[in-house]
């Protein structure tokens, strides 16, 4: 939709007079060539890898690796990768808590606090913390320019006001929405979550916010124990193979999409429904994740809402295996941005 009311314009102006329409054909193919043709949007920071201690269950070396593999295999080249710039405490107070946010940056939580995130402290850690969430808020943006854009890293919801947990320690997704809120880029938006777990820190967050929809499909049983409650959560069954987790994706988009007419749609594509996930207990695909990637991006693109993605979770020690599975969603992107003409 965003290029349409450009040419749209442009075909109101070949109808006037002859000189006009001249013109008006120049900046058409001038529009053409740089708009509709502009690859799609990546974004990447080297500081979204951190250093953890050898054997950490958290695979951070995947952000990089993701990297170098879309180059390497022609998913991407240089000229679409954008990095983001630091982004201030002010953004993040729009979310958490000032004294959890200065605890933490001054690596003065307490011990508890500290294990429940399950990352060990360090300042590299707190810098690689604020630029992902920089980068979601530059994804988002890119996505409103252009149509759709895609992260490297992101999708760290399960961040509380006051507290992180499960690897996550501020909320990208939920600092993304306020921020393009609060700069008047926004009204509604709507998340969509399709990682393994349950989004609960973004559900708690925008519960009693109705400017923001939270939708969470995950497995009904996994982390966290206790789940809190989105404005639609779907649980599925321990598992589940594509076409039903498919089947029951369809369900429940294009109708989301209609009732709540996001400006925004931010989606978090974890890849951890994957069957050789290790903390997954779905049991997509390659070629289910990839069929799920198409249909979210063409569900929501068909509709004109754009999309702002994340990679979400992931787990595996097969590195290789799962740096591809994070992939599919830049490839299955680059297909539908062109399919789209965006």
């Amino acid at each position: 939709m965003w290029v349409r009311r450009i040419l749209k314009n442009l075909q109101t102006a070949r109808k006037r007079t002859c000189e006009t329409r001249i013109m008006g054909d120049v900046y058409w193919r001038f529009i053409r060539s740089t708009i509709i043709f502009m690859d799609l949007p990546i974004i990447y920071h080297e500081d979204y890898v951190a250093p953890l201690p050898p054997g950490h269950r958290f695979p951070m070396a995947k952000f990089g690796l993701l990297y170098q593999m879309l180059l390497a295999e022609g998913v991407a080249d240089r000229s679409q990768f954008h990095a983001p710039e630091l982004l201030g405490s002010e953004w993040i107070q729009l979310v958490h808590d000032d004294d959890y946010i200065q605890a933490y940056c001054n690596g003065t939580l307490d011990d508890k606090a500290q294990r429940r995130i399950g990352l060990p402290w360090s300042p590299a850690l707190v810098n690689r913390t604020c630029i992902a969430c920089s980068g979601t808020v530059l994804t988002a943006k890119l996505a409103l320019e252009c149509g759709l854009a895609c992260n490297t890293a992101g999708g760290t919801h399960h961040a509380f006001p006051n507290y992180g947990s499960g690897f996550c320690i501020f909320n990208d997704l939920a600092i993304a929405s306020r921020v393009l809120q609060k700069m008047g880029l926004v009204r509604q938006v709507l998340i969509v979550d399709l990682d393994v777990h349950q989004g609960d820190g973004t559900a708690t967050i925008f519960q009693d916010d109705s400017s923001v929809f939270t939708f969470s499909m995950h497995c009904e049983v996994n982390f966290p124990s206790v789940k809190q409650k989105s404005d639609l959560d779907v649980a599925l069954p321990v598992g589940m193979e594509d076409d039903e987790y498919l089947q029951s994706l369809a369900k429940y988009l294009p109708d989301l999409l209609s009732d709540v007419n996001p400006d925004l749609v931010l989606y978090d594509a974890g890849v951890d429904p994957h069957q050789a996930d290790k903390l997954g207990k779905l049991a997509l695909t390659d070629t289910g994740l990839f069929r799920r990637e198409m249909q979210v991006l063409s569900t929501c693109l068909a509709g004109g809402y754009p999309v702002a993605c994340v990679i979400g979770g992931g787990y595996s020690d097969d590195m290789k295996g799962l740096v591809y599975r994070h992939s599919l969603l830049h490839r299955a992107a680059s297909q539908v941005y062109r399919q789209y003409r965006l």
